[in-house]
C-alpha cells in the first residue's frame, strides 16, 4: 500500500514527534509511506470560521496533492473529518471537483482507524511502562466513530495499563477558535476534564488530536500539575515518547 501521511499543521509546527511516530507506525504495518512535501492546511479552521472561499481554496490544494495515493492517513480526527465529511459537501454542486472530493474522502482515514481496520496492525512497536487515561476528542468520536480503535491498539503496547476516566467523551474545551472567543467557558470545560484526569492518577493522558492535548496540557500545567504526561496516541503506540 502506498500511503500519504497528511501530517497536519499543528503537528508540523508544534509537535513533529507525532508525525515521525505516525511514520514509524505505518511502516511497521507494512506501508510505503510518502509525506507530500507541499501539504499545508486542510482548511478546517477557515471552514469553522465561516470563511468558505478560503476553505474551498485549501480543499482544492489538498485534493490535488493527495489524490494519487492508495490511502491518506491523518493523525487527527478533526482534519480527517474535514477531508472525509466536509470536502464532499463543499463540492456537492461542482461537477469538476465533486467526484474528486468524494474519491479522496473514501480513501482518507484517521490514524488509529487505519491501523486497526485497514492495515490491521498486529503488534504495536512501542513500550510504555505505566498507566494512561484516554480522552476521546469530539470530532473523532462523533464525526468518525473513533472509540474502540485507539483502545484496542493500546492493548497491544507492552507494559501499558489503561485507566478509563469519568466523562472521557466530554469536550476538553478547545474547539479551535472557541477557546479564544469564549475563554472563560473554555476554561471551565477544560477544568472539568482535568479533574477527571487527576482522579485516575495515571502517568499520562493520551488522545488523538493535538489541539485537545495542547489545551489539556496547558491547563494541567497552570493548575500546578507538572508530572502527568500528555501524549498523542501515535507517540504511545510507536514508542520513544
Amino acid at each position: 500500500m502506498r500511503v500519504a501521511l497528511y501530517v497536519t499543521c499543528l503537528v508540523d509546527l508544534m509537535r513533529p514527534s507525532v508525525g515521525f511516530a505516525s511514520l514509524r507506525l505505518l511502516e511497521a504495518a507494512g506501508c510505503e509511506v510518502v509525506v507530500p512535501p507541499g501539504q499545508t492546511c486542510c482548511g478546517q479552521p477557515a471552514w469553522s470560521a465561516g470563511e468558505r472561499t478560503a476553505a474551498v481554496h485549501l480543499a482544492k490544494k489538498a485534493i490535488s496533492e493527495l489524490e494519487g495515493y492508495d490511502y491518506v492517513v491523518v493523525p487527527s480526527g478533526s482534519c480527517t473529518d474535514q477531508i472525509r465529511n466536509v470536502y464532499p459537501r463543499l463540492f456537492a454542486d461542482d461537477a469538476a471537483w465533486g467526484g474528486r472530493a468524494k474519491a479522496l474522502a473514501a480513501r482518507t482515514y484517521e490514524l488509529t482507524t487505519f491501523l486497526a481496520e485497514v492495515a490491521k496492525l498486529e503488534q504495536a512497536p512501542g513500550h510504555f511502562e505505566g498507566s494512561v487515561t484516554y480522552h476521546d476528542s469530539c470530532k473523532g468520536l462523533r464525526a468518525l466513530g473513533i472509540k474502540r480503535q485507539p483502545r484496542e491498539l493500546m492493548m497491544k503496547v507492552s507494559g501499558l495499563e489503561l485507566k478509563e476516566m469519568a466523562e472521557c467523551e466530554a469536550c476538553c474545551g478547545f474547539g479551535g477558535a472557541f477557546s479564544v472567543k469564549f475563554g472563560e467557558v473554555s476554561t471551565q470545560i477544560v477544568d472539568r476534564k482535568c479533574d477527571s484526569i487527576a482522579e485516575q492518577k495515571a502517568d499520562a493522558v493520551v488522545g488523538g488530536d493535538l489541539g485537545c492535548l495542547m489545551n489539556i496540557e496547558g491547563r494541567l500545567r497552570r493548575r500546578g500539575d507538572e508530572t502527568t504526561r500528555v501524549l498523542h496516541i501515535a507517540e504511545v503506540l510507536a514508542g520513544g515518547s
